[in-house]
């Protein structure tokens, strides 16, 4: 028997919903695009003929036939939003940094189980192509124990950006560590779970700029795992985005996942070039055999696919199977991001 779509209403049609969001709600067979809030400028429409565009959130939430709602407003909405849409009898997809502090991670996950709805966390980049071919050579056992590794996400632009919710330091959830760090912060749990301690340490670069617009957290593993994770906007030319060294052998990959410039410049995820990266940005394997001889091969990406991460959705609300970004994850991650620069952070 064929299971009944999700209805989906996506709080915003700025970015991020049109690029990260409705490309796969409209291509997925599992989710029908039902709705969006527009505010100002009524341009869903003009790609998604059929769906409804509320001027208020309050409306869209109204909506009895929308069953899932996406969170995808300004950082220092999602509490709010994700709170009201819960209390109208939605699901919920919230964007990253999911809230401003744990107190509001608790509320909404009381209000979760109050409800009996869900609340689901977008963490895309667990489905980029450079990110899950690391994730598989350290998780084959090739690399040995692993000893130490490095999860970079640099960027070069030296003016502020247009966005005042990430530029203004009145805002708790701006900066460069609420923008990128989510994402490396992620990756790194979902790879090697809970760390001991982290050493969270910002810096401000940027002429005027009130925000930090450099990041690290070094995370300490009692089995002595050295992390590092690191964001920049002055990079002019990146590090590769993943360097992990093991007792048997390195790993070194370039940020090459080419999800997000496709979509921005209009690919559908069902195109069959959708996610595949080019020639020239190749992971380098090193190895050590028993007798000590050093053995590098470069390997072929992965494809990356982000509607894996709505196919986690849809498997949770209509099979029962278990969301992989957890609760637990984004109670570390909001830890790490919320505690003060040059601290200690103990999980």
């Amino acid at each position: 028997m064929e299971k009944q779509k999700i209805n989906t209403g996506i709080l915003s049609f700025g970015m991020s919903g049109r690029v990260f969001h409705a490309p796969f709600i409209h291509t997925n067979d599992h989710f029908e695009f039902t709705a969006v809030v527009e505010r100002t400028k009524k341009a869903a429409k003009d790609i998604y003929a059929d769906v409804k565009s509320y001027d208020r959130v309050d409306d869209l939430l109204a909506d009895d036939n929308i069953e899932l709602v996406i969170v995808n407003t300004p950082n220092y909405t999602h509490f709010d939003y994700a709170k009201a849409a819960l209390e109208s009898g939605k699901h919920v997809l919230v964007e990253k940094p999911a809230v401003d502090n744990l107190d509001q991670l608790q509320a909404l996950a009381e209000l979760s189980d109050k409800t009996g709805k869900q609340i689901f966390f977008y963490q895309n980049r667990r489905y980029d192509s450079h990110y899950m071919q690391m994730k598989a050579i350290v998780e084959s056992g090739q690399l040995g124990k692993i000893i130490e590794a490095h999860f970079r996400f640099d960027r070069y632009n030296t003016t502020l950006g247009p966005k005042e919710f990430k530029e203004n330091s009145q805002y708790i959830s701006s900066g460069v560590a609420y923008d990128l760090g989510p994402h490396l912060l992620d990756q790194a749990f979902a790879l090697f779970g809970k760390p001991h301690k982290i050493i969270k340490t910002t810096a401000i670069n940027r002429p005027k700029s009130q925000v930090p617009d450099y990041f690290n957290f070094h995370l300490i593993y009692p089995d002595n795992l050295q992390v590092f994770l690191t964001g920049s906007l002055l990079v002019p030319d990146p590090l590769p985005a993943f360097v992990v060294h093991g007792s048997e052998g390195s790993f070194v990959k370039p940020m090459a996942d080419v999800q997000e410039r496709q979509l921005i410049g209009g690919m559908l995820p069902t195109a069959p070039e959708y996610g595949i990266e080019p020639e020239g940005s190749e992971a380098k394997l090193t190895t050590v055999g028993s007798n000590g001889e050093k053995n590098t091969t470069t390997l072929p990406a992965q494809k990356g696919d982000y509607n894996l991460l709505f196919e986690a959705v849809y498997n949770s609300l209509r099979n029962g199977a278990a969301y992989p970004i957890t609760l637990d994850h984004i109670k570390w991650q909001i830890t790490s991001l919320q505690a003060p620069d040059a601290s200690i952070i103990e999980l």
